[in-house]
């Protein structure tokens, strides 16, 4: 057996059977990695080694900041806790659950030094949720900020899970442990392919999956997307909306930045305002988040000084081209879309600033090869529409899943994305694999009809979805929209949409049947729900 630092092998022994493991690369002279690593001697550990420990690193909205040395110590600290005061043993899964703050990014990068498994939690789940995460991952520790710990103390009840508390003035609390712990702490020697966290999806398509990454893996996507496209420099400061448990927001808010030495500005509440407000106030030049909110700040921009961003990161949905040209004109910046997955990591498909095109995905980041397949898994030419097919350094490993066989088929991930590619090997999106509706012997879009809906000045969201029309055995163009001013919700307005649209795309293309709501079904990641909409399409 291969050299594994884990002690409790429960991850590596529900990792997928070898014949349903995706095919790794590792073609660039970057992605060459010794055997035994843990990924927090490169990411936090050797910017003190090199001298640049007081640098700024952490910033919270209080006007507090940590350099890379109090970090560092704060976070060995934890790590003695975990090890000396809590039995933590290599391969333990360590439960998280915190808004996105320093003492959570702490307690991450410590879970990783004592050789753990981080299992990083959604701030707003609630108790059935959290059941099931534990459950699958076979938690017996958990750290939790206090503000949050309500609901976690329900999902513990009857179970061995011991739970600490952070953010907390009691004996017990995290805090109080760190006090007569030392500074210095010998990070446990873990094989780059150890597991170092597992991230459950976000629910758009139903029951969570748990996907596990390795120490591997989140160098990787540092050697890839971080390096080649979004290339952040030792002086920006990096901020977003996606919690550190998604791991968008892992990425862009935690991993790129210490890699580059960068600083981060961690927000508990990031909503499009607020982030505005922290842009503005901070001079964040660096900010990660969803297209829904790029367009909500549009209309926020004439208040706050945006002048300090110089790189905006897109993902989570497709981006509208008309919200990159309008974000464009309004402050100089492109955005960076792309399109990434819990299962893969990150961003895999996405072009650096020069490269940057609207209305387009992007190329493929260098390190993953991307082509289109059709259903046999077979290459489609430029200009076909197909399944996105995918192979990397890193790649989808489903803890205990009967749908690994689903996600990976003869070494390639399937995202469930449908694509077409140019000729110049930039990717469009067509639509989720299953957001493709056929009506009337026609393939229609949804994200397609919900771009030129978007585009109206009445409409704030949208999205749509195919009704079964059981009457015919196919199915109709549904929209679910959400208007800007309530008081335009009549038949009129119906009306109207449903002929610009009709003027925009291919009049078959329109939605049948439009229906004004107050607000669209989301994760707590901003991902659109679809499938809440598709179910309650079907009932009626």
């Amino acid at each position: 057996m291969a050299y594994t630092g884990h002690v409790d092998r429960y991850a590596r022994e529900h990792l997928p059977p070898p014949e349903q493991m995706p095919e790794l690369r590792f073609d660039l002279p970057e992605l060459q990695y010794p055997e035994r690593l843990n990924a927090v001697t490169r990411l936090l550990d050797r910017h003190i080694a090199q001298g640049r420990g007081a640098r700024r690193c952490l910033v919270a909205p209080g006007g507090s900041s940590w350099s890379y040395a109090e970090l560092q110590r704060t976070a060995n600290r934890i790590a003695h806790v975990l090890r000396d005061d809590l039995g933590v043993v290599p391969g333990n899964r360590v439960l998280l659950r915190a808004a996105n703050t320093p003492m959570l990014a702490a307690c991450w990068l410590a879970v990783l030094k004592a050789g753990a498994i981080a299992v990083t939690t959604m701030p707003l789940y609630r108790e059935t949720e959290l059941r099931v995460i534990m459950a699958k991952a076979r938690v017996s520790l958990a750290l939790c900020d206090e503000r949050l710990l309500e609901e976690l103390d329900r999902a513990c009840e009857g179970d061995a899970v011991r739970v600490v508390c952070f953010n907390a003035d009691r004996p017990d609390a995290l805090e109080a442990r760190l006090h007569d712990k030392a500074d210095r702490f010998e990070n446990v020697e873990t094989a780059a392919e150890d597991v170092a966290l597992i991230a459950f999806t976000s629910g758009t398509t139903g029951a969570p999956k748990a996907a596990m990454h390795t120490h591997r893996d989140l160098l990787a996507t540092c050697d890839s997307y971080g390096r080649h496209v979004l290339r952040l420099r030792d002086d920006d400061l990096v901020s977003g909306s996606p919690p550190l448990a998604f791991t968008f927001g892992l990425g862009g808010l935690l991993l790129f930045p210490l890699d580059a030495g960068a600083s981060m500005l961690l927000l508990e509440r990031a909503g499009p305002e607020e982030l505005l407000r922290a842009v503005s106030e901070f001079r964040v030049s660096a900010i990660f988040t969803a297209p829904v909110a790029y367009r909500a700040m549009l209309g926020m921009l004439d208040r706050y000084d945006a002048s300090a961003l110089r790189v905006c990161v897109s993902a989570g949905e497709t981006l509208p081209a008309s919200v990159f040209d309008a974000w464009h004109r309004a402050t100089g910046v492109k955005i960076l879309d792309g399109i990434g997955s819990t299962e893969m990591l990150h961003i895999f498909v996405g072009s650096p600033l020069e490269d940057v095109r609207a209305g387009s995905t992007g190329r493929a980041v260098p390190g993953y090869l991307v082509e289109i397949h059709d259903d046999d898994g077979r290459p489609l030419p430029p200009g076909e529409v197909g399944r996105l097919a995918v192979k990397g350094p890193t790649g989808c490993r489903y803890l205990d899943d009967p749908r690994q066989t689903s996600y990976v088929q003869r070494g390639w991930n399937y995202p469930g994305d449908a694509y077409r590619m140019d000729e110049e090997g930039y990717f469009r999106y067509v639509a989720r694999t299953d957001d493709m509706i056929v009506t009337s012997g026609y393939n229609v879009s949804g994200p397609e009809v919900e771009q030129a809906l978007l585009v109206h000045e009445h409409v704030k969201e949208v999205a749509v979805v195919g009704k079964p029309d059981r009457e015919r055995e196919t199915f109709i163009v549904k929209a679910y929209v959400v208007l800007v001013a309530p008081e335009h919700a009549h038949a009129g307005t119906v009306d109207a949409l449903r002929e610009h649209c009709k003027r925009l795309i291919a009049p078959f293309k329109a939605p049948r049947e439009i229906e004004f709501v107050s607000e669209l079904p989301r994760t707590e990641t901003g991902k659109v729900q679809r499938f809440k909409l598709r179910q309650r399409a079907a009932a009626e």
